[in-house]
Parts: C-alpha cells; structure tokens; sequence
C-alpha cells in the first residue's frame, strides 16, 4: 500500500499570479480574453501610448525639436500657474461648478428607484425612452435651448415670471446662475442615461427579499429604502468614487458656449483656462502642466475618499 501511495502524483496547488495560473486561465478562457484584446488596446494605444507628452510640463516645448530635443525647465511652469493671479478665483469657479454637480448625483439614484416601482410597463418605456433622449443631443443644441428658455424678450420663463408681476431678468448674464444653469441643463441632458446603471443593479435584487418584506407590511417606500437600496449600495458607492475621481475635471465645451463678458468672473475655470492658454495661446508645456497638475489632485482625491470609504462601508475600487 505504501509502494502505490508513494507512486500516487500529489496535484500541487496553483499559486494566483503565477506563471502556471495564467496559463491555466488563458487555456480555459480564452474566447473571453480574445473578445477584451480590442478594448484593450485601445486603450494602451489611446491613453497610456500618449503618456510620454506628460514630460512637456518639465520643458519649454518646441514643436520643431520634438519631446527629446526641447529644453528642460524643471518646475517653472507650475510655479508660473501657482504665481497666475486669478489662480485662486479659478479653482474656487472649478468647485462651486463640480460640486453643485456632485449634489445632484442622488437625483440617478432616486428617478431609477421611482421607475422601477413603475408596473405599467408600457408607461415605463415611455417614460425611459424621454428622460434617455436627451443625452444624445449635442451640447451646442443644449446651449441653444437653454438660451431659448431663458431669453429675455420671449423666454418661457421669462414670460411665467412676466405674466406673475415679476420683473424679467437676463440670466444668461447673472453671474451668480451660471452654475445653477450650467448643472441643471446637464442635470436635464444625463439623468435619464445615468439611471440605466442602477435599473440593471435594481434587476439582479431578489423577489424573495422583496415579497417577504411585503408579506411583512412593507409600503412601496419601506421596500425600495430597506430592500432594493441596500441591494444596490456597492454600485451606488463605486460610481460615487468614481465621481469624486473627476472632481477637478470639467468639460470646457459647454463653458465657453455660454461665458459671455457679463460672467467672465466666474466663467473662468480650469479647463477653458487650459483651453485657452494651449490650443489658443500655443503654450504647449504650460497647458500641460495645468493638466498634469489638475489630475494629480484628482488621484490624490479618489485615493483618499477610496480608503475612506473602505473603512466605513467596506466597499472600494481596489
């Protein structure tokens, strides 16, 4: 017996990351490795290929002598931005857009919750199909329909508050709605595309938990705040850090479409800075190290709120 034990191959464990697992996985998953290899490279083409330019913002870069052959400058063009006189002004603008946006992300969260308790099915797909419609416009049609709006002579608007004894107003020269303006016309662009994340997450809730809750007395409202919320939370917080991944990073699009010299004050932001300074002004090295400034916050930001939000909820990104 011991002659056939001792004859007996023992399998040896296969240690995660070596070179034996990943033959293992590529072996038995092949197909599935094959369907990601385009994304793949695309993205190691398009967004890590590029990663060189970074060294810009160390040099004054000279179109003519290329990356390798332009003269180092060390950190003067960050202490150039730190030294720019609305430097300061423009960061605050940033924030008070980015973090009015940021308080409307429960506004995804509860529209699916409602849309979900729908059990007209054929309303509900109207209802999705309307709200979803509006993220495929382009910003400029956007920008144009808010002008439209909030017209002075002939706005809706402007005539409801005309035709209540009130006073009409230009808004679009108010400095203190233009973020108010710019986060409500996105609120209205994105709210529908951004339920269909937690639609999808709100379909993988078990009916058992949510009859049982019922059988207990549950309203609609107990079921969706003690049942499908909870089920939901780990998308909910991972698109939440994601969010507070971007927070420094705003599109410069739709700013400049709707800056006039009235909101020139609080108009200017990083991104139209940037904008300007690089693609306007030609200050390659400069704009690239507004840039590479801009996401080392941002990283700096999602790396802090990642780990807070692993100690209090023991959810994270990695």
């Amino acid at each position: 017996m011991r002659k056939e034990n001792s004859k007996e191959k023992v399998a040896r464990p296969i240690k995660p990351g070596s070179g034996r697992y990943i033959k293992k996985r590529l072996r038995e998953s092949w197909q599935w490795y094959l369907l990601l290899l385009p994304a793949f490279l695309y993205i190691l083409i398009f967004q890590y290929g590029p990663m060189y330019g970074i060294l810009m913002a160390f040099q004054n870069y000279r179109p003519s002598k290329g990356v390798m052959g332009s003269p180092w400058v060390g950190f003067d063009n960050f202490i150039r931005f730190f030294n720019y006189p609305y430097f300061w002004k423009m960061i605050r603008n940033t924030l008070s857009i980015t973090l009015l946006s940021l308080a409307t992300f429960p506004c995804a969260i509860i529209f699916a919750l409602f849309l979900n308790e729908l059990t007209n099915m054929k309303f509900k797909k109207v209802a999705q199909m309307v709200s979803y419609m509006p993220h495929f416009l382009s910003e400029v049609v956007v920008v144009s329909l808010v002008m439209l709006m909030l017209d002075l002579s002939n706005g809706p608007i402007n005539n409801l508050i005309d035709a209540m004894g009130g006073e009409r107003m230009y808004f679009m020269g108010e400095p203190g709605a233009f973020a108010p303006i710019y986060v409500l016309s996105g609120l209205w662009q994105n709210l529908g595309w951004g339920t269909i994340l937690y639609i999808s997450a709100l379909s993988a809730v078990p009916s058992e938990q949510i009859e049982a809750a019922r059988i207990d007395g549950a309203s609609r409202f107990q079921v969706m705040w003690h049942v499908n919320l909870p089920t939901i939370m780990p998308t909910i917080m991972i698109t939440l850090l994601m969010r507070m991944g971007r927070i420094m990073s705003l599109g410069y699009t739709k700013i400049l479409l709707m800056e006039n010299d009235l909101v020139a004050d609080v108009s200017n932001v990083i991104s139209t800075y940037t904008y300007k300074v690089g693609i306007l002004g030609g200050q390659y090295s400069y704009s690239t190290a507004i840039g590479l400034f801009n996401n080392v916050i941002n990283i700096i930001l999602l790396l802090a709120f990642n780990r807070l939000s692993k100690k209090l909820t023991e959810i994270s990104l990695f």
